[in-house]
């Protein structure tokens, strides 16, 4: 590939992350490896689009526009797609700043044609400065970020994580765009595996496709303080069981939940052993660790059963398009910069 074929897609919804956003977007700019371009998404919010587009106007290589679709991150994410130039497009969380390397290393990973996608690594930024004692890192997909348990270095797996994560634009050619009804949807419930989806249906698609995570493509991502609460971790495993019996229903339960059974099996007892073990030893935080650990899993399992009852009586509530049918509007209507 050449060395400036990577589009950024960088999906807003708030304006509460002005800062955030003005951040992501110049870690973007300072890359090592120059972005082709830098979209904004706007997701449905007027002000917020206004106030992008007027500070980024003379800005070159950055364009703000509104999502074409439905309320969400999944549907913004295929209108930055749609409106890209790119042949790869990267995905930035838009309270994340991306390493001066990260693109270089996405870009070394496509090195082999058979590559169509490349993670990377998210590091948490806790608001209060640390970890809390309590939080096990092998749950910190909850916070958005790369957990305990994944493998170390550049190697092959089942899915990205979307928020640190690019993909070939013939890969969505094969598959289809991101499924509305599964990810995110601004403050609402936390609902997510929307790129977990993805990849499952893009490998069908194209059984010869490579998936990578190369742990070097490293992103610093904000955890508010709110997130640093037992309420939002329970929340949030709840929530993933209800996006991973969407997901099942959607790929079947085989390879839908196949990380996660030797996720479940393997990384999560060793944790709670830890945790033990720490606690024995009067670790601050180990019993915590333990308790959070079981806590999570049984939340988790809790949704997941609940979704998928929901799923069985009222069909599936999500959606896959072509990207290609994804309508932006061009820039001289107004809605980009």
């Amino acid at each position: 590939m050449s060395t400036r074929d990577i589009s950024v897609v960088i999906c807003v919804y708030t304006e509460d992350r002005w800062e955030d956003i003005l951040a992501a977007v110049s870690s973007v700019r300072a890359q090592s490896l120059p972005a082709l371009e830098t979209l904004l998404v706007v997701d449905h919010h007027t002000v917020l689009l206004e106030r992008l587009a007027g500070e980024y106007r003379k800005t070159e290589g950055v364009r703000v526009l509104a999502n074409a679709g439905p309320r969400g991150l999944s549907a913004g994410r295929n209108t930055g797609i749609a409106a890209s130039h790119g042949g790869v497009i990267a995905f930035l969380d838009d309270d994340a700043v991306a390493e001066r390397d990260w693109l270089r290393h996405f870009a070394e990973g496509y090195t082999d044609p058979r590559v169509m996608a490349v993670g990377g690594r998210t590091m948490p930024v806790w608001a209060s400065g640390r970890r809390p004692a309590w939080f096990p890192e092998e749950f910190d997909w909850v916070v958005g970020c790369t957990y305990k348990g994944l493998p170390p270095g550049r190697v092959r797996v089942r899915n990205v994580l979307g928020g640190n994560a690019s993909f070939r634009r013939t890969a969505f050619d094969a598959a289809g765009g991101f499924a509305t009804g599964i990810g995110r949807d601004g403050d609402r419930r936390p609902l997510g595996c929307e790129e977990t989806e993805l990849c499952i249906r893009l490998t069908r698609a194209r059984p010869d496709a490579v998936l990578l995570i190369d742990d070097r493509a490293v992103i610093h991502h904000r955890v508010p303080a709110v997130r640093e609460r037992f309420g939002y971790f329970r929340t949030r495993a709840y929530a993933e069981g209800l996006s991973k019996a969407l997901v099942a229903r959607s790929v079947g339960a085989g390879k839908g939940l196949e990380s996660e059974r030797r996720y479940s099996t393997r990384v999560l007892p060793v944790g709670v052993l830890r945790g033990l073990r720490d606690a024995a030893l009067a670790r601050p935080g180990g019993a915590g660790r333990a308790g959070a650990i079981v806590a999570g899993v049984l939340t988790a399992a809790g949704g997941y059963v609940v979704g998928s009852v929901r799923a069985r009586r009222s069909g599936a509530v999500f959606s896959v398009v072509p990207v290609a049918a994804v309508e932006v509007v061009p820039d001289d209507e107004g809605a980009a910069a």
